[in-house]
């Protein structure tokens, strides 16, 4: 699935966001492109929990 988190914008925030998503699943796996904001998550997680995660982390997704 992909998210795009507008407010992602260095190093820190990707490993902000990494964090929040492998919080709901540890397996997770996150690759996030600073250029474009997306982040792309192989995952069997549910889309509405790491949506969560990431909002709470302070990085709204789409």
């Amino acid at each position: 699935m992909q998210f795009h988190v507008e407010n992602m914008t260095c190093g820190g925030c990707v490993r902000g966001v990494t964090r929040a998503i492998q919080s709901v699943d540890p397996a997770a796996e996150v690759a996030a492109d600073l250029a474009t904001h997306d982040v792309e998550v192989k995952t069997s997680a549910a889309r509405e929990l790491l949506a969560k995660a990431l909002a709470e982390a302070g990085f709204e997704a789409a």
